[in-house]
């Protein structure tokens, strides 16, 4: 029998295309693979597989030529050989990775405006017309540029994804570090707004109650704390979504809420007469020093305002991403989106407010004064759905700022366990988690009186650690204008920190200038 030629028995065939895995995760999701270039264009940018190009794959044979179309193929799809964590597809941030523009713009409207708004007339009754609009002016873009540094940073290392704020700053400043400067701040705006959210919903729905009912309902009224617990087991309700995504529904309820009653609020109050007796000079203090901590407190207020950085890396961290697809560029357009609408309620909401109450804003904000000037004059239709627009932008915002904590749990649990949590352990972590907060919110009502102390302590989240980050992991050259601007800008984020909760506390020991978010009206 004739033997064939020892090459024809070498038969490599046709292998499918390779393709990233797709894992079950415990909510029943899969994470799809991003889609490819439906036009067909190739992309300018490098990557892995830009050397195998057809010049260079036409002296190789047909086999070696399909191996290495099938190796391009996979690197295109997997873009930065990301490195994945399995425990990933167990947590709520990172469950579901496909995420877009659209749900960026969602979540980070609904976590960027809310009633923390609501409060920065009281800040303009400090600081008085000019030095009030250069603050918030120097402040949003400040906060804005801050965003785009976190975006970039997300994937600044190649293989590797920064998922969470803490990790960043692990990766920036050290393990050790970085935990001590960014694990209190974070948890802080997350489980402390939570509590402070429970606070102001219970109470609107409270006040909502009152509106409709009028005089049939003062026979026997739910007591303030009963309605804190209406309100959280409410949230609680909503917290069983499994992962970010699955709630992005609830922050585009969230965002048209806010968008709807910050815009409802400061028209109505403009429409109204103002008060005879309105003046827009600083309120006057009875010592300089006074009138410093006073400033402080109010340049605090304004720093409150804006939060959510703590939550930008996590909300990139839903987006797949590959060197063709990069994450930060839809997450950055969602960003820009929803911060323009950030601006048309915020700048509105302070400058109505100081224009039609001046310094007779009371402490607890635009909406009390609303309620306590006018409430004979606008129909009690327009108000309670006022209020009840605030209650369902609460009950939304406690959803995304919770989400981090909840990572956490079910972070030690898979840690700890080597499996995903079942719907019974997740279930339990979200029950508890809410009524430690109603417990916390009863136990302490003052919490949401710290406006401008947590704007001093949080600050740095926000305005310091992403420009030290910026410095540490990009490391631009040394002197640099980039190098210098981001040490000035980090360093001032830290002074103006210091400052403003000093400026804090002074505001809570006087009696006089203790602050309040939302107090009902007597």
């Amino acid at each position: 029998m004739e033997e064939r030629p020892e090459t024809e028995l070498i038969s490599i065939p046709a292998t499918p295309r390779a393709s990233t895995p797709e894992i079950q995760t415990p909510s029943g999701q899969r994470s799809p693979r991003p889609a490819s270039n439906k036009e067909g264009k190739s992309s300018t940018a490098w990557t892995p597989s830009s050397f195998i190009s057809p010049r260079f794959l036409s002296p190789i044979g047909t086999p070696m030529k399909r191996v290495l179309i099938n190796m391009k193929g996979y690197l295109e799809e997997v873009g930065h050989l990301t490195k994945l964590n399995p425990q990933d597809a167990w947590l709520p941030i990172t469950e579901s990775r496909n995420g877009n523009a659209h749900y960026a713009a969602f979540h980070n409207l609904n976590a960027g405006v809310g009633f923390q708004a609501l409060v920065l007339p009281v800040a303009f009754a400090f600081l008085g017309w000019s030095w009030g609009i250069l603050s918030l002016t120097i402040a949003y873009c400040w906060q804005l540029y801050t965003l785009w540094i976190l975006v970039q940073l997300h994937e600044a290392v190649p293989g590797k994804r920064y998922n969470r704020y803490v990790e960043l700053a692990e990766a920036a400043f050290g393990e050790r570090l970085g935990i001590w400067l960014s694990l209190f701040p974070t948890v802080y705006l997350s489980a402390g707004t939570a509590t402070a959210l429970i606070l102001i919903g219970g109470e609107t729905m409270k006040l909502f109650f009152q509106i409709v009912c009028g005089p049939l309902c003062s026979s026997n009224p739910l007591t303030t704390v009963e309605w804190y617990l209406v309100f959280t087991s409410l949230c609680i309700v909503l917290s069983q979504l499994p992962n970010l995504n699955s709630i992005a529904g609830l922050s585009l309820v969230g965002a048209v809420t806010a968008i709807t009653y910050s815009t409802m609020v400061w028209v109505l109050s403009v429409s109204q007469q103002r008060p005879p007796t309105i003046s827009y000079e600083p309120l006057p203090m009875p010592s300089f020093a006074a009138s410093v901590f006073s400033v402080m407190n109010a340049l605090g207020i304004v720093a409150f305002a804006f939060r959510g950085h703590n939550l930008v890396l996590e909300i990139q961290a839903t987006m797949p991403s590959t060197f063709k697809h990069p994450a930060h560029v839809p997450m950055w357009r969602g960003a820009k989106v929803a911060y323009f609408f950030i601006a048309m309620c915020v700048f509105p909401i302070a400058i109505g407010g100081f224009w039609a109450y001046g310094n007779l804003m009371p402490s607890s904000g635009i909406l009390n004064a609303l309620y306590g000037f006018h409430s004979h004059d606008i129909p009690r239709g327009l108000l309670a759905i006022t209020f009840l627009l605030v209650v369902f932008n609460c009950l939304s915002s406690f959803q995304i700022y919770s989400m981090p904590v909840f990572d956490s749990f079910e972070a030690s649990y898979t840690s700890r366990t080597n499996r995903p949590c079942s719907i019974w352990v997740r279930s339990g972590f979200r029950v508890f988690y809410g009524f430690v907060n109603f417990f916390i919110g009863v136990a302490l009502p003052f919490l949401s009186s710290l406006a401008g102390l947590l704007g001093g302590l949080t600050l740095p989240v926000t305005f310091a650690y992403p420009c030290f980050m910026w410095v540490l992991i990009k490391k631009p050259t040394k002197y640099s204008f980039n190098w210098y601007f981001n040490w000035i800008l980090g360093w001032l984020g830290i002074a103006f920190s210091v400052a403003f909760s000093i400026g804090g506390i002074w505001s809570m020991v006087n009696n006089g200038l203790k602050l309040k978010f939302f107090k009902p009206p007597n």
